[in-house]
């Protein structure tokens, strides 16, 4: 008899069944949850840790020098006007000062 074999007469037929479902989800889980999982981490790490004077780019491309920082909201000067704008933390997709590159 095979291991494959001995493996089958050993478990009850609906769990040998079952068994490539959970193998599938497994890897799903590896491949796809996990990683996004830590990428929103390491995005939520970035937010908390913004100060004035951090460079940003917004999801929507502008880049701009942090100003203040309020509970949801981030104060930004945007070149070559020094125009104000507000935006909401969540829109922050990047720190691209010089200590974020190291």
């Amino acid at each position: 008899m095979t291991q494959m074999n001995l493996l089958a007469a050993a478990l009850p037929q609906g769990v040998v069944q079952f068994l490539p479902f959970v193998l599938i989800i497994g890897v799903f889980y590896l491949l796809m949850i996990r990683p996004n999982q830590k990428r929103q981490q390491q995005w939520q790490s970035m937010l908390n840790n913004l100060k004035p004077g951090d460079k940003v780019t917004t999801t929507g491309g502008i880049r701009g020098t942090i100003l203040t920082i309020k509970d949801d909201a981030i104060q930004l000067r945007v070149a070559p006007d020094n125009i104000k704008l507000e935006v909401i933390k969540s829109a922050i997709a990047s720190v691209t000062t010089d200590e974020a590159a190291k």
